[in-house]
C-alpha cells in the first residue's frame, strides 16, 4: 500500500452530492480531505491560503462553473470532476482532468478515479507531495502588525531582518519598515525557497531584489548586508547557477 497521502477538497453545491463525496474521500486511505466547500468560489478563497494537490469538483455551480474555475487552478493541482451531465466530458478532459465521475457513482468507481490520481502523483518528481510543490509559489503572506493581519506581496520584499522575537520587513518604495512579532527561523520556513535565501543570522534577502554582489555583502537598495560563513556556500551556489558563462 502506497504511504503517500494526496491533501484535497470536495467541491459541491448540493449538500447531499458532497457528503457523499466526503464520506468516500474519508473511507479512502491516501486521501486526506482538508475542507469541502459549497462553491467555486469559497474554494478558491481557501486553495489561495491552502495549496491542495487533488479537487473533486462538481461542474454545474452558480456564479463560476467547475469548469471556469478548473482554468483558475495552479498549474498542477489536479482535478477529478464529479457531475450529473454527461455531455461535459469533453469539457473535462480539455482541461486535463484525471477522470470525469457521473453522478451517481458509487464508491468502487469513486475509488477507480482516485488510484489514478494516486499513480499520476506517485509518478510525479519521486513521489514529491504536489501541494509542498504549489507551496512554493505563492504570492503573498498575512503578517500580524500593530492588531492588523496585512497582506503583503512576496515580489514587493526587498529583505527580511530580524531582531531577536520580532521581524522587520523591508518593501520597495516604502521608507519604514513593517513591524511584526515573529522568529526569523519560523518565517524562512514559509518562503519559497526559489525567491528568498537566508544569508545572516539577522537577514532573509529577496534574491531578485539584488542589485549587487561586492565580495561577500550584498547591495539592497543601497542597503548592505554581509553574507556570514554559515551561509556563504548556499549563496555562492545560487550565484554560480545565475552567471552568465562568456
Amino acid at each position: 500500500m502506497s504511504s503517500l497521502k494526496i491533501s484535497c477538497i470536495a467541491v459541491d453545491d448540493e449538500p447531499m452530492a458532497l457528503n457523499l463525496v466526503e464520506s468516500y474521500i474519508e473511507k479512502t486511505p491516501f486521501l486526506e480531505l482538508k475542507t469541502k466547500c459549497s462553491s467555486a468560489i469559497e474554494a478558491m478563497q481557501y486553495i489561495n491560503e491552502h495549496p491542495v494537490d487533488l479537487l473533486f469538483l462538481d461542474i454545474q455551480m452558480p456564479d463560476l462553473t467547475g469548469i471556469e474555475f478548473s482554468k483558475m487552478l495552479p498549474k498542477n493541482t489536479r482535478v477529478i470532476f464529479t457531475t450529473a451531465f454527461d455531455h461535459y466530458a469533453l469539457d473535462g478532459f480539455k482541461v486535463d482532468a484525471i477522470d470525469y465521475l457521473l453522478k451517481p457513482f458509487d464508491y468502487a468507481e469513486f475509488l477507480t478515479a482516485a488510484n489514478k490520481a494516486l499513480k499520476w502523483f506517485e509518478l510525479l518528481n519521486g513521489k514529491t507531495k504536489q501541494s509542498e510543490i504549489v507551496s512554493k509559489e505563492k504570492e503573498f503572506l498575512f503578517v500580524k502588525s500593530e492588531y492588523k493581519q496585512l497582506r503583503i506581496k512576496l515580489a514587493d520584499v526587498l529583505y527580511f531582518e530580524g531582531l531577536k522575537d520580532y521581524i522587520k520587513i523591508w518593501l520597495k518604495d516604502e521608507p519604514k519598515p513593517i513591524l511584526t512579532l515573529m522568529s526569523l527561523k519560523s518565517l524562512e520556513q514559509e518562503l519559497p525557497e526559489t525567491q528568498f535565501m537566508r544569508v545572516h543570522r539577522s537577514f532573509i534577502v529577496s534574491l531578485s531584489n539584488i542589485d549587487v554582489i561586492e565580495r561577500s555583502q550584498i547591495i539592497i537598495n543601497k542597503q548592505r548586508i554581509t553574507v556570514s560563513e554559515q551561509y556563504k556556500t548556499k549563496f555562492l551556489e545560487f550565484i554560480n547557477n545565475n552567471s552568465l558563462n562568456l
